[in-house]
């Protein structure tokens, strides 16, 4: 069950990445009202890290059984280790991290786009395999 689990965010992530490059593309205004909106509030900030977390704990969970294991360990690790730096600190911080970063991706969203739509591109081509197996 716990499996089932962690694929089923392993994959919806994939398809937020997906989604998020061919919004950036197809409607960058709306992406770039989305990007603007990380850590703008506590419940957003909150909400942010309870997925970042989950996130990280289902590749955490499936890294073994993926292609790249210690790829996907090392970006499973990464996203617990900085969500739980980010649980320690205000949220205001993060907020003020967002403003300061979020211009950058903004100002380079094809870039971004591209690059968002080539990662969720690769989890699902890593992780499908395993599902239809």
């Amino acid at each position: 069950m716990i499996d089932i689990l962690a694929t089923t965010v392993i994959v919806a992530t994939a398809l937020y990445f997906v989604g998020l490059g061919v919004v950036a593309l197809a409607a960058p205004e709306r992406a770039t009202r989305f990007l603007h909106g990380f850590a703008s509030s506590a419940k957003a900030h909150y909400v942010e890290l309870l997925v970042r977390l989950a996130v990280g704990i289902a590749f955490l969970l499936r890294a073994s059984t993926l292609p790249l294991p210690q790829l996907f360990t090392l970006f499973g690790g990464c996203l617990v280790i900085t969500t739980a730096c980010l649980f320690a600190v205000p949220w205001r911080w993060h907020r003020r991290f967002a403003e300061r970063t979020v211009p950058h991706a903004v100002r380079h969203l094809r870039v971004f786009a591209v690059a968002s739509l080539l990662l969720g591109s690769l989890v699902l081509a890593a992780t499908l395999p395993g599902i239809v197996a």
